[in-house]
């Protein structure tokens, strides 16, 4: 009885935004913020991404800087969590943007969550297999199988695909995207189990590395710092820097690359049953428990290296090195590799769950330009949007085929992720106690509201900054050129905002800051300020032509559009059997 009245009262809400129940709703409070811890996965970004915090300020800087990243990741999830209980929407950000600040802020953090998504998946993917998979696994678990860097092609003398990489790829994109087609029940129940598999083996892992490690624990190495900035932390950051707090920022992005996902229980709100309590539950809860048994795998990655500086001149492969010195049995490193294989994989599934409702979301507003009614449709027998997951799966595939694009993709990913969630923070933050958020939902951070809307977008942007500096300035560039299109394709008057950022875009490249400047990340190539200024041209001159997006995308439902909508939502939800 109880659960009928919170369907009927989740579907109540769902029609006050002007939807209709298209998806099913079999997911509890649990598997709401399974599906987010699955996506931070500490035991995927966790250690991937480890040697960009270990390898800036060492032992005690991978500590600190994991303990106040996430601190810092909390605010942002308070933020959006109070937002995702007003409005339990799929594509939740795009929704609040689209509502709190209006309809270009709307759509361009739609397209920044979007593109973020795939790379999400395709990242979580690739790392599968080049970290967990090949490297931990096959080649420092089981030892050997170096016949897998044999089998490549060459396309030109600068590109070359791993073919090894590229039919693993398939297989587990396509059983991904196979077990999220098939219905979210099925997907939720993996995802319920991956929430306790990455506790299980996280602890499981602490245990075994303190147990079999190879030096005595020297606790000291907690909180102590090491600049290895440069060649002595093996070149992940290519230059050194004498300033500590540069290089904690440097080392931010290990946070923002790992804490991120936490979002996925906002694009599941319409698959979630008492959306409005356990949706923002679900995100505070994944990435306060990710912060916590994080903090103790950080330590004990740091208090069982046989030596720091030899790990930290390991650079990238620091964490294999700690790996490979632990004396536990090697039955029992292949059983935890494997663990750590199956648990990425499952991050990765997860992502695509959330990247598919995104992208439908996105599209049963008519958000993609000619393929939305495509993307939009629903199975009426899995209840699940099948276009929009295998076209993720997709363009997640084709984003790996060439590595060079891959790599800064695989941070952008981060970066834009962190970029959408500080949008409608800010549009929230503006528009609260007005007309467009008067009533707040069961969740609400009452009179710590606005402070906290101010912190989480100062750490939203400092945490997208870190993923900026070398040796991800690619992604700042990329990033220079995506903010043109966003701006010259949206509308004839944004067009001339566009043009103007990549007209300073060239002319920075003029500014004669020494390439010896930790700054000079920040001039753009002449390659890269030309293909912003072809894009704006491109965008400018379609915008005029055709009017550009702000004509062709209505939105959100408002007003009486939410009205009108009523009778069609009620012959769509006749369609799945919800009348």
């Amino acid at each position: 009885m109880a659960d009928n009245k919170s369907q009927a009262h989740d579907k109540k809400v769902l029609h006050s935004m002007g939807y209709a129940q298209e998806l099913s709703r079999r997911m509890s409070g649990f598997s709401n913020f399974a599906i987010s811890f699955s996506i931070i996965c500490i035991l995927a970004g966790g250690i991937s991404a480890f040697p960009a915090a270990f390898n800036s300020l060492g032992s005690g800087g991978a500590v600190m800087i994991w303990l106040v990243g996430g601190f810092l990741a909390m605010t942002v999830a308070w933020g959006m969590g109070q937002i995702a209980s007003s409005f339990p929407t799929a594509g939740g950000l795009y929704h609040w943007s689209s509502h709190l600040g209006g309809k270009f802020l709307g759509w361009a953090t739609a397209w920044l969550n979007l593109v973020g998504l795939v790379c999400v998946v395709s990242s979580v993917d690739v790392l599968l297999y080049t970290v967990f998979f090949k490297g931990l696994f096959m080649q420092t678990a089981i030892g050997g199988n170096l016949w897998m860097n044999n089998w490549t092609l060459s396309v030109t003398n600068s590109i070359t695909i791993d073919l090894w990489q590229m039919v693993f790829l398939i297989i587990v994109m396509s059983s991904q995207a196979l077990l999220n087609h098939f219905g979210i029940e099925l997907t939720t129940k993996l995802t319920d189990f991956s929430g306790y598999f990455i506790l299980v083996v996280t602890v499981i892992l602490i245990i075994v590395l303190f147990a079999f490690s190879p030096v005595a624990l020297d606790f000291s190495r907690l909180w102590t710092f090491q600049n290895v900035t440069g060649d002595a932390g093996g070149g992940v950051v290519p230059f050194h820097t004498g300033n500590f707090g540069f290089a904690f920022l440097l080392g931010l992005s290990y946070v923002c690359y790992t804490i991120t996902g936490f979002y996925a229980s906002a694009h599941t709100s319409e698959e979630t049953q008492n959306a409005q309590v356990n949706v923002p539950k679900g995100m505070w809860t994944a990435v306060f428990w990710s912060w916590v048994f994080g903090l103790v795998a950080v330590a004990a990655y740091v208090l069982t290296m046989p030596d720091l500086k030899a790990a930290q001149a390991a650079g990238w492969n620091s964490f294999f090195y700690m790996w490979g010195a632990s004396l536990m049995p090697h039955w029992l490193s292949i059983v935890l590799t494997g663990c750590l294989v199956v648990s990425n994989y499952l991050c990765a599934l997860a992502g695509m769950t959330s990247c598919s409702r995104m992208m439908y979301s996105f599209s049963r507003d008519g958000g993609i330009p000619f393929i939305s009614g495509t993307l939009s449709r629903v199975s009426t027998q899995y209840r699940t949007p099948t276009y929009a997951i295998w076209f993720s799966a997709g363009l997640a595939l084709l984003s790996t085929l060439y590595a060079p694009a891959y790599l800064v993709l695989a941070v952008a990913c981060a970066v834009f992720l962190y970029l959408s969630y500080v949008m409608p923070v800010l549009a929230g933050l503006i528009a609260e106690g007005t007309e467009k958020w008067k009533e707040k939902g069961p969740y609400n951070l009452g009179a710590l509201s606005k402070p906290n809307a101010v912190i989480s977008i100062i750490v939203g942007i400092l945490l997208a900054i870190s993923g900026f500096f070398p040796p991800n300035e690619k992604v700042f560039y990329f990033t220079l050129i995506f903010a043109v299109a966003l701006l010259t394709f949206w509308s004839k008057k944004y067009s001339l905002y566009g043009l103007g950022l990549a007209v300073l875009g060239l002319l920075a490249t003029k500014i004669p800051i020494p390439e010896t400047s930790n700054l000079h990340f920040l001039i753009p190539p002449m390659g890269t300020a030309i293909s912003a200024l072809v894009v704006g041209v491109i965008g400018a001159a379609i915008s005029y032509m055709r009017g550009g997006e702000d004509a062709r995308f209505e939105g959100i439902p408002e007003g009486q559009r939410i009205v009108d909508r009523q009778k069609m939502i009620a012959d769509i939800e006749k369609k799945f059997g919800e009348n």
